[in-house]
């Protein structure tokens, strides 16, 4: 499956600013078989984990997440930027190397009990997915796991994670 996804993943050069080479998945998200591969592997994580709902991070993990969901029998909730949820929510700022951020979950989408696995395409810095945990713990619910596409190996966003996964498992796909 790792070679699937692999050669299904485009490597763009100096994409979003020079020195930066974007990994590019939307011809993996174009293959019936690659998406389906990658959707039952992230569903049997659901299931060995015993999660109730999965919860996606804008905004690539909401198209990885969603059928994840489906295919699970789960609910799935979206982790989104600041400003974009209407009513009630709950909101995390982070850390970003230049700056802050803030990511937002709906104030009564999770249940105290809850058990959520969180899908994202790729772990850079863990940023974004460390705000996740916190906002899940926020609700009440429990971190069962996290499920992400690919990890940037050079990159510290395993190192930030551990802590905030608290014993949870992280099931990375492929690491580059």
């Amino acid at each position: 499956m790792r070679e699937l996804l692999l050669s299904r993943i485009i490597d763009v050069p100096d994409y979003p600013k020079p020195g930066v080479t974007f990994k590019d998945i939307t011809p993996l998200l174009a293959d019936a078989t690659a998406f389906g591969a990658l959707t039952e592997a992230f569903a049997g994580l659901c299931e060995r984990v015993q999660a109730d709902k999965v919860v996606g991070l804008e905004a690539r993990g909401f198209i990885l997440g969603a059928p994840v969901a489906v295919r699970a029998g789960r609910g799935f909730v979206p982790v989104r930027k600041a400003g974009k949820l209407p009513g009630a929510t709950l909101a995390q700022a982070y850390e970003l190397e230049y700056g802050t951020a803030e990511v937002e979950i709906h104030a009564d989408a999770l249940k105290p009990g809850d058990r959520v696995l969180v899908i994202d395409d790729v772990l850079a810095t863990g940023g974004t997915a460390e705000a996740a945990l916190q906002l899940i713990r926020r609700s009440g619910a429990q971190v069962a796991g996290v499920g992400m596409l690919m990890e940037l190996g050079f990159l510290p966003g395993r190192r930030r994670l551990e802590a905030a996964l608290q014993g949870a498992p992280l099931e990375v796909l492929i690491t580059v």
